[in-house]
């Protein structure tokens, strides 16, 4: 198994990540734009930090990254003093952020290049499935780098599956935002119909939630999303940004996205209410402002 890896942005995904590979046994080199996060982690785990993205990739058997879009990925990654440039031929990169699928495969080709194996690996499960390293990876890449990196990327998964070339992890996290933006609406608008009706929710979603509606999103935020709370999970402004990947992918294979579109227009609402960080299920907030109005 590979020991020597860099982990590259920490983030509350990409800081527990980094030290699931740390406490596997790994000689963990991070780096972080902000350098007291980095030095943070260092005296949480045990590993070293690195003042470049350049200089912690430099040596390593793998690199990690988990950052915020395409145009962080793409600075970090292919800029000419960047991590490809610095990785040495045979070492593995492995994107844990969520970009679109293009610059996936933009990036293996470059790593070709380099003598780099890439693989495009976003991951499902948000903060609390990095903790407790039950994240879901869906990954895009050769066979024979998805088998180096398996091990790897298992001390912090459930569940890691290589789905097909680069750009299909990217595409299969772009199936995975669409369906949680209908769902996620489609439970906003249940629970916000029982409290008008007068029903107790506990006791509704205690019966529905054993039978076909039931859900993560169901059994995980109703009982936050009746009591107005919201100041943790996975950003509006992230989710957002999802969406308009798998918008401008849609647009690209001729996909329609009727309900994703919509419920992007109902995110831009919560952003106006000063829900740019509340989690994606805040969703249910716009139908209690509009029904106070």
């Amino acid at each position: 198994m590979i020991k020597n890896v860099a982990f590259l942005g920490l983030g509350v995904i990409g800081y527990p990540m980094a030290g699931w590979l740390s406490r596997s046994g790994c000689a963990v080199t991070v780096f972080n734009r902000t350098q007291k996060k980095a030095e943070l982690w260092c005296r949480e785990y045990k590993g070293e930090s690195a003042t470049t993205a350049a200089e912690a990739a430099a040596g390593a058997e793998a690199v990690f990254t988990c950052l915020g879009d395409d145009p962080d990925l793409r600075e970090v990654v292919l800029a000419t003093d960047g991590v490809l440039q610095a990785m040495q031929p045979g070492a593995l990169f492995i994107d844990h952020t969520t970009a679109s699928a293009s610059l996936a495969r933009e990036i293996a080709v470059a790593g070709h290049g380099h003598g780099v194996q890439c693989l495009d690996a976003p991951v499902s499960g948000g903060q609390a499935g990095a903790e407790g390293g039950e994240l879901t990876v869906m990954v895009g890449g050769e066979a024979e780098a998805y088998e180096r990196a398996e091990p790897l990327i298992g001390t912090f998964a459930k569940m890691v599956r290589l789905i097909g070339p680069p750009g299909t992890g990217q595409l299969t996290k772009m199936v995975n935002q669409i369906a949680i933006a209908g769902v996620v609406q489609g439970l906003s608008e249940a629970l916000n119909f029982a409290l008008r009706a007068g029903l107790e929710p506990e006791a509704v979603v205690d019966v529905i939630s054993q039978g076909a509606a039931q859900s993560w999103q169901m059994t995980n935020r109703w009982e936050t999303m009746a009591e107005g709370q919201f100041e943790f999970g996975f950003a509006v402004e992230w989710m957002r940004k999802d969406l308009r990947i798998c918008l401008e992918e849609a647009r690209r294979n001729g996909a329609e996205l009727p309900v994703a579109a919509l419920v992007d227009q109902f995110y831009a609402d919560i952003v106006g209410m000063g829900g740019v960080r509340w989690d994606t299920s805040s969703l249910i907030a716009r139908l209690n402002r509009s029904s106070q109005d």
